[in-house]
């Protein structure tokens, strides 16, 4: 086994590693990037960009089935499933090589491929072919899905989101699994494409929502489209000749009903890989689920005799917010700090910002309501207001007229705080009260900026100035949150 020394190792290439491995580049060229499979991202290949294709072709077909609406009447409407998969694929294929050219910047002597695990805190091997050792590693192994053990007797016919996307055509049917991020997405774009889809959950969250209300509101506006139930009952799942028989009790009868599904789609989860790492010998403090204690403002993991260690983690290998762009600061502040170890210094992180691209879509802005209660010590300082978007101008005139937008502001100081929104343009109007939160702008403050019209917007100042009517003011509600809140 050859023997190699470096400053930095990094375990991963996708986006926290790349992030990792040109943040690090500023301060030391001693830098080696490690990757098991396949270069591309995550985002690249299976996530983001292929997904939003797909939804894309999916809300065209819903426009054009539509449009009579607007006194427009399309003839012949078809949805070609091969076409629709050849442009998803095509483009998929694109997105990839832009992130295959980037990697040609990064010299072959500074890559190695195969698997990492640790032998000791410092030391890696590399599959059978090297043994690496290292001042800091940075662990940006990236997630895989998990499934429960039931659907596992659907065979091969049970698939994850990665698999959509190597179909050559549409199936007739597929029931998903999961009504999270990924599966309301995939789920309302495959149905939207004409295939028939059955959307199973338990417990009955739907996307991000915590809002019991925009829980609510979402699972009538979803399920007036498809079927959707999110607090099934699945009795058996089993492999059917070419397809899968689910039984399950249908929503509104209570009947126990068994249908055949071409696939079923797993949408339960994802696991942090660090399980295949022999993450055990790395000497760090570990949480129940076997994934190293770190600080989200350095990266830095603990280790097991409660000192920060020399190993970073970014990405969703630890599952602290398995976002893109979450993704990719955490990797600048793991490349700079592992560079830097005598000098590591807490990085600059955004307010959280989570987006849904179903229609209408979902956001979460900030912290939800009870997450702020909890932060607040369960004191009564968070004012709440909100809009509906059913009798909005501007979404009454493109027909997108559903939704609402609940906004979270403090008594006395009207210190925003948050939001949480179902609605038309969501992932526009979720960055503009982003940028609020993170200038820490009051309710009043945000009053004061322009608002045109007719726009979208217009129903965010609307929900704005109910929750400013509902702000309590004074001095000693002021104090009173001062000595109750989170403080900055």
């Amino acid at each position: 086994m050859q023997q190699q020394q470096t400053k930095i190792a990094i375990i991963g290439a996708g986006s926290a590693g790349l992030s990792a491995w040109h943040a690090a580049r500023k301060h030391t060229d001693d830098v080696v990037l490690i990757e098991a499979g396949a270069y591309g991202t995550t985002c690249a290949r299976v996530g983001c960009m292929p997904s939003k294709l797909l939804i894309a072709a999916a809300n065209t077909a819903h426009s054009a089935r539509n449009a009579a609406m607007f006194g427009v009447t399309i003839n012949d409407m078809v949805v070609d499933g091969h076409a629709v998969m050849t442009r998803v694929k095509g483009e998929r294929d694109r997105f990839v090589g832009n992130v295959l050219a980037s990697m040609a910047s990064i010299p072959e002597s500074h890559r190695l491929q195969g698997h990492a695990r640790f032998i000791d805190p410092y030391t890696l091997a590399i599959d059978d072919h090297t043994q690496l050792t290292a001042n800091a590693i940075i662990i940006a192994t990236g997630s895989r899905a998990t499934w429960p053990r039931l659907l596992e007797g659907a065979g091969d016919r049970l698939i994850i989101n990665d698999d959509v996307f190597d179909w050559d055509s549409l199936p007739p049917s597929v029931a998903v699994v999961g009504p999270g991020v990924i599966g309301m997405e995939l789920g309302q774009a495959l149905s939207r494409l004409g295939v028939r889809t059955r959307t199973f959950g338990v417990g009955g969250a739907i996307g991000p929502f915590q809002s019991e209300k925009l829980r609510q509101l979402a699972d009538e506006t979803f399920s007036r489209e498809l079927y959707l139930d999110p607090d099934a009952t699945i009795e058996h799942v089993e492999q059917h000749d070419n397809g899968v028989a689910i039984t399950f009790y249908e929503r509104e009868s209570g009947q126990k009903v068994t249908e055949i599904v071409d696939y079923v789609l797993a949408a339960t989860g994802r696991k942090p890989n660090v399980d295949q790492l022999d993450i055990e010998k790395a000497a760090l403090a570990l949480d129940e689920r076997g994934v190293p204690m770190f600080n989200r403002f350095t990266t830095q993991c603990l280790g097991k005799d409660n000192t920060p260690s020399h190993i970073f983690i970014a990405g969703d290998a630890n599952q602290s917010a398995p976002l893109l762009h979450e993704a990719i600061t955490e990797g600048k502040i793991a490349g700079r700090n592992a560079a830097c170890l005598d000098d590591v210094q807490v990085g600059q992180r955004n307010v959280p910002l989570a987006i849904v691209f179903t229609e209408p879509q979902m956001a979460i802005v900030g912290e939800s309501r009870a997450a702020l209660e909890t932060r607040y010590g369960g004191c009564d300082c968070i004012a709440e207001g909100g809009v509906s978007f059913d009798d909005q101008g501007r979404a009454l005139v493109i027909g997108e007229n559903h939704g609402y937008l609940a906004l979270y502001a403090e008594h006395g100081s009207g210190l925003f705080l948050g939001a949480e929104m179902l609605g038309p343009r969501a992932e526009h109007i979720a960055h503009l009260l982003a940028w609020a939160l993170e200038q820490k702008l009051t309710v009043s403050q945000m009053l004061a900026m322009p608002f045109y019209h007719p726009v979208i917007e217009e129903g965010v100042r609307s929900g704005l100035r109910d929750l400013q009517a509902n702000l309590k003011q004074g001095s000693s509600i002021t104090e009173r949150c001062m000595e109750c809140g989170p403080g900055d």
